[in-house]
């Protein structure tokens, strides 16, 4: 029989081993277009996303819409976990955008919540639509594109973008006019709900869900397999244990 403390250490290890979950942009950021859109995650302890790229989205939860691709970086580097760029320009102007985090190894991704892109004067508009489709969540979303679709660099390749995600050139993007404001609220996407604005709760079918971080979404950087994995080595310890008590 497997000792006790050696089911606690790998219960342990499994607890302590995360794929990097983004904390930062959350709901409630704002970023002017030109000026620095910071990014940051918890590094990666499993050793798997050493190729981690970073999508910028915006759409409904189930029909996530690719924008640009703006990072691949080492997501293991211990040193290097946050990522700054100019922000873009893009339309509407509003709390409707949110980052994707994957590696062309697994199918595994994660999200951050929705924040806000504002005009270069900080200017935003509220979003239009207020709760999600099919499921009516009432997470603001919308819509957006980059003003100079130029600027865009495609998605990546063998991984990325989720199956539920279109190309941003096959999306009619509402005018400017019916653009939105509203500070995003707590958010994240697929099996992970939240509050309020973001790619959260709604799944994204053929892809293993995380939630990255958010405000109140309850995220973790654990896997729903993992956790009942984690949940089932520590039952099977604390039976052990009471057995050697009795």
């Amino acid at each position: 029989m497997i000792p006790l403390l050696t089911l606690l250490a790998l219960a342990a290890s499994l607890l302590v081993h995360a794929d990097p979950t983004p904390t930062q942009p959350s709901p409630g950021d704002s970023f002017n277009a030109g000026g620095s859109c910071p990014i940051a995650w918890e590094v990666d302890t499993t050793g798997v996303w050493k190729t981690m790229n970073i999508e910028l989205m915006t759409g409904s939860n189930l029909a996530m819409v690719h924008l640009t691709t703006v990072a691949t970086v080492d997501g293991t580097n211990p040193t290097a976990t946050t990522f700054e760029y100019p922000c873009p320009a893009v339309t509407p102007n509003s709390a409707i955008y949110f980052y994707q985090f994957s590696t062309p190894v697994n199918s595994t991704q994660y999200w951050t919540g929705r924040f806000t892109l504002a005009n270069a004067q900080g200017g935003s508009t509220p979003p239009t639509q207020m709760t999600q489709p099919g499921t009516n969540a009432p997470i603001p979303w919308g819509t957006g594109a980059l003003v100079d679709p130029a600027d865009a660099k495609p998605p990546p390749a063998g991984g990325g973008t989720a199956a539920n995600s279109t190309a941003a050139s096959s999306v009619v993007v509402p005018s400017s006019s019916s653009a939105i404001v509203a500070p995003p609220v707590s958010s994240q996407v697929n099996i992970v709900t939240s509050s309020s604005d973001t790619p959260s709760s709604t799944s994204a079918p053929s892809a293993t869900v995380v939630a990255g971080s958010s405000q109140g979404n309850g995220a973790s950087g654990l896997t729903m397999d993992r956790r009942m994995y984690i949940a089932g080595v520590l039952f099977v310890a604390t039976g052990v244990l009471f057995g050697g008590l009795l």
